[in-house]
């Protein structure tokens, strides 16, 4: 990995040694003790116990940071110019039923913005990373979005609606609509790996509303280091780490962004 400022280096150690027990716990996953947090909302003592490790190695280095991750909240709330985003699993429910298709993701914020981020897939051992200016890497390959330039072609994925949510008849008009126009849609249940594989040109696109800031924070560096483009549309400002995205290979940007928007879907 061509990648080296300390804050990269500082979260990969902190993956490697998170996902040693999650690699385990993924082979025993009926011995795990799963809680419900809400409806249709799972964590595992696995989720716990990844979040302390990846806490406990990045508080060693940086005491002083601000952390905000999925099951403790927010860690050192008066520092809002350094800070961890961390998800120890995005894909939880992938997690519990033996599907490999999750990730440790970590961003790193300043001043509000992602300077660099990881997302790594244990099961398949593939790490995607990137800094700003640096380019994004899976592994040791630098990456680029897909070429596509016609949204007739285009594979886009995307994900929910949660069985909680208020908005399922958008949510599903504005899929039909899409998938209507695309290729083909797929949904593979976590959105931090989605990103990143809009980032490498597996995906073409990607859109999901009502994700939380920490499934994504990571992605936003790696798709725009690969070439891509992430917006952020209806926004709620008295919900900040409430996200709806739109990330695409930039050329099939507004064509994606038109389909959500159409207002007979609304």
């Amino acid at each position: 990995m061509r990648l080296n400022s300390p804050q990269i280096n500082l979260i990969t150690k902190a993956c490697m040694k998170a996902s040693r027990s999650l690699i385990r716990d993924f082979g025993e996953i009926e011995n795990l003790q799963v809680s419900e947090k809400g409806p249709g909302d799972f964590v595992s003592s696995a989720d716990k116990r990844t979040e302390k490790i990846l806490i406990d190695e990045l508080q060693k280095a940086h005491p002083e940071y601000g952390i905000i991750t999925e099951e403790t909240g927010t860690i050192n709330k008066s520092n809002v110019k350094n800070r961890w985003i961390i998800d120890p699993i995005d894909g939880t429910m992938n997690f519990l039923n033996s599907i490999p298709q999750f990730a440790i993701s970590i961003g790193y914020e300043e001043d509000g913005e992602i300077k660099c981020g990881v997302i790594f897939n244990p099961i398949m051992n593939e790490m995607f990373c990137a800094e700003k200016g640096n380019g994004a890497y899976l592994n040791n390959s630098r990456i680029r979005v897909s070429k596509k330039k016609k949204i007739k072609e285009a594979l886009i994925a995307t994900g929910g609606p949660r069985e909680t949510s208020k908005i399922k008849d958008k949510i599903f008009s504005e899929y039909i609509n899409v998938s209507n126009n695309v290729s083909n849609v797929r949904k593979f249940g976590s959105a931090a790996l989605d990103v990143a594989y809009v980032a490498c040109g597996r995906f073409d696109g990607y859109w999901q509303r009502e994700l939380n800031y920490w499934d994504i924070a990571a992605g936003i560096i790696i798709l725009k280091e690969a070439g891509g483009f992430v917006d952020f549309f209806e926004e709620d400002l008295n919900l900040p780490l409430k996200k709806n995205i739109l990330a695409t290979n930039s050329n099939i940007h507004d064509q994606l962004k038109e389909l959500i928007n159409k207002k007979d879907i609304e």
